[in-house]
């Protein structure tokens, strides 16, 4: 039945005298959709409520995600077309049965949000980043993606994790809380390091909300995804324009702001590249009680691909420089996991313990 009315839908469009009005409506007012509206509304004329709905879904919102969108279970969405679309519950990914009907009303709704998340992609560049209804969102169109474009959502939290709630959870035990609790209350370094999905932001907004409320916090993010602590904190943003009409702005950058912004702590939401140097500098100049996430799989892996990023904002610097460096500067490493059912997992806090000749040694604390 919904195929029906959805064909008698497409008719009606046809005959319109906008070409692709959709694809219009989703870069133009929302007042210039009202022909496209009449010709649904006429067209599901004594159509059920249900598919009514679902079709006003399909044509000016975002279609089969809907009810994804408002399922607290669901972290990730992963769209690779019209008729795929992936959702990740409790770390495990399954494809649903539900569909966006045509290939048009996909492309409608990837247009729709470009303008609601205010990012562009193009044949100069096919790939996106931003937020959109409180979701990271990933964009790669074609050529970049074949035969049509896909669509990465990642949900944010609506309820950030606390250290007492991922107790409550077993997400650690009771001695490893505390020593991570430790670590910030003593004004540590500390980076927090994991896999892909291994949950390393929502631990680092769990432990942005152990600091005390008069601390002045200032983090640094490619998109917001990180919950200030206080009033008194602040966030800073990276800047990225694929047409070139703006400078970008980079982490680097926004570390040598925050620096004149009186930070007692600088918190970096991902550490990825040469602004390692830069923030690995603050540290060892005074600036106590920080932390930020990287991409690794184990505290030693941590600390070697820190050496790489550190080279990268560095070249000049020799490894005996570097790694004096992080010694100087970094305290601790946090692992978090996923385990083969895809729970997520504190695998261990791992203290720097020295510096020697053939590298760091690490001790586990807890």
């Amino acid at each position: 039945m919904l195929a029906a009315f959805n064909s008698r839908i497409e008719d009606a469009l046809g005959q319109l005298s906008v070409t692709n009005p959709f694809e219009r409506s989703a870069l133009e007012t929302i007042s210039e959709e009202e022909p496209a509206r009449r010709a649904l509304a006429s067209a599901c004329s004594g159509a059920p409520d249900e598919i009514r709905e679902r079709l006003q879904r399909e044509y000016f919102d975002a279609g089969p995600l809907v009810p994804l969108l408002s399922d607290s279970d669901v972290t990730e969405i992963i769209v690779n077309g019209p008729d795929s679309i992936w959702v990740e519950r409790r770390g495990s990914l399954s494809m649903i049965e539900d569909r966006f009907l045509t290939a048009l009303t996909y492309r409608n709704f990837v247009a729709r949000l470009c303008r609601e998340a205010q990012i562009i992609a193009s044949l100069d560049c096919p790939f996106a980043d931003g937020v959109w209804r409180g979701c990271r969102v990933h964009l790669i169109i074609p050529p970049a993606s074949g035969e049509h474009a896909v669509v990465t959502l990642r949900r944010h939290p609506e309820n950030p994790w606390t250290l007492d709630r991922l107790k409550e959870r077993e997400w650690a035990s009771a001695s490893a809380i505390d020593a991570l609790k430790a670590l910030i209350r003593d004004h540590r370094n500390f980076l927090v390091i994991g896999g892909t999905g291994s949950g390393k932001t929502s631990v680092l907004n769990a432990c942005l909300g152990e600091i005390e409320s008069s601390a002045r916090v200032v983090t640094i993010e490619d998109t917001s995804e990180l919950k200030l602590p206080n009033r008194a904190s602040t966030k800073l943003l990276t800047r990225r324009d694929p047409q070139g009409h703006l400078r970008e702005i980079d982490q680097s950058e926004l570390l040598k702001q925050a620096l004149r912004m009186r930070p007692d702590r600088i918190v970096l939401g991902e550490i990825r590249g040469g602004e390692a140097k830069d923030l690995l500098m603050a540290f060892a100049t005074g600036h106590k009680g920080c932390m930020g996430t990287m991409h690794a799989d184990s505290a030693r892996q941590a600390l070697i691909r820190l050496e790489m990023l550190v080279q990268l904002g560095a070249p000049q610097w020799n490894l005996h420089a570097v790694r004096s460096l992080i010694w100087l500067s970094l305290n601790a490493v946090v692992v978090v996991g996923r385990t083969e059912s895809g729970e997520r997992k504190l695998d261990g806090i791992y203290r720097i313990a020295s510096l020697e000749e053939i590298g760091f040694l690490i001790e586990k604390m807890a």
